[in-house]
């Protein structure tokens, strides 16, 4: 199917699509996605850390935890990215720390960082709810289907 596409070109197209391929950087793949999965890990191995230390210090059970992990994990991600360490590990560790929930975090605080020059409403209130706003409707809209699904399931299954 491609070289229909290559053959459908006009000839400076061709060309131009030979010499970039020829100067096109190769990517260490298999690097990149070690890097990713122990970077992301080493992420989780924090949060299950936080997790831990709510349960044995402050009583929490492992189903009441979750949130406050959550949270702290949030904030710590929004404190890194404010001193700009978070964004030297995310272009060492690419899609390994934007998949765990500092992803999200980041993006909501690098996005009001960068807009902070526009005042507090209109450029850090308004450019964090582009991205969490998204997010939050349908995070919400998805828990609102799944547990439609569960009902119908109980309902009718009786499980």
């Amino acid at each position: 199917m491609a070289d229909k596409k290559k053959k459908n070109l006009p000839p400076e197209a061709q060309q131009y699509q030979a010499f970039q391929q020829k100067r096109e950087t190769k990517r260490p793949l298999f690097k990149n996605c070690l890097k990713a999965f122990f970077v992301g890990g080493f992420i989780c191995f924090i949060g299950q850390l936080i997790t831990t230390f709510y349960i044995y210090f402050f009583n929490f059970t492992e189903q009441t935890a979750g949130n406050p992990t959550t949270a702290t994990l949030i904030f710590l991600t929004m404190l890194a990215t404010g001193f700009g360490i978070y964004d030297r590990i995310g272009q060492f560790a690419g899609a390994g720390t934007t998949v765990p929930v500092t992803g999200f975090g980041n993006a909501v605080i690098a996005s009001a960082i960068e807009h902070r020059t526009e005042g507090f409403i209109m450029g850090v209130g308004s450019s964090m709810l582009k991205l969490a706003g998204p997010v939050i409707v349908y995070g919400v809209f998805s828990a609102f289907i799944v547990a439609l699904i569960k009902t119908f399931l109980t309902k009718w299954s009786g499980f």
